[in-house]
């Protein structure tokens, strides 16, 4: 059985109690043994960190401290897989520039605030095999991204609230590596709600979380 460690907390706008309790229970259908922590200070735990297949990040903004950051980072090198969505990975620890390269991109913006928008799952990609096109409406996120990444899914900027970035292709999902480690992450998921709207992100997520498991 492998072993995943779930952190959430952070900015409550992203209800990380709610989507990190949706994501155990789906590992737990995909057969993973899930610990929920609420508090950073388990990364300080060797036993707890070193048995943990897939570490899943939910935890919007807040401060890795540096031993902190040092011990996810270590892990994930060690093989240890990472994983999450929205906020909850790629806008967190803004301060940790080592963090953000581990992740392999960072939240900048949402032009237009909420928006209906595409995502376009990339022709070949084996995570976005079967997997069709689908609208949804919530932040659509502008990211500083990794040019190493692999891109699963795409959207298009229609301009609204930033005209200049209209018809601009930008990543929604990606796979990289890190060390001996897997990374996985998808910017859609706002809060629950947007995942019983949007099954098809859900299913995305999931398959990308499993991936990422050592």
């Amino acid at each position: 059985m492998r072993h995943a460690l779930m952190l959430s907390g952070g900015w409550e706008g992203h209800q990380p109690e709610r989507t990190t309790a949706r994501f155990a229970a789906a590992l737990g259908r995909r057969g993973f043994e899930v610990a929920v922590r609420e508090n950073l200070t388990a990364l300080e735990e060797p036993p707890l960190l070193g048995q943990a297949d897939l570490i899943v990040m939910n935890w919007t903004m807040g401060t890795l401290s540096p031993d902190q950051s040092r011990c996810l980072r270590a892990a994930v090198e060690a093989g240890a897989g990472l994983g999450g969505w929205h906020g909850g990975l790629a806008d967190a620890f803004r301060a940790d520039t080592a963090y953000q390269f581990m992740v392999g991109g960072q939240f900048v913006a949402h032009p237009g605030d909420r928006v209906t928008y595409t995502v376009v799952p990339e022709p070949g990609h084996p995570l976005a095999e079967g997997l069709p096109e689908f609208e949804v409406t919530s932040e659509q996120y502008y990211l500083h991204v990794d040019p190493n990444n692999e891109v699963i899914a795409t959207t298009t900027f229609a301009g609204e609230g930033a005209p200049w970035v209209a018809g601009h292709r930008m990543p929604v999902a990606w796979t990289r590596r890190h060390g001996q480690g897997r990374v996985f992450y998808c910017s859609v998921g706002h809060d629950d709600a947007t995942f019983d709207a949007c099954p098809a992100a859900q299913d995305l997520i999931e398959r990308g979380l499993a991936w990422a498991a050592r």
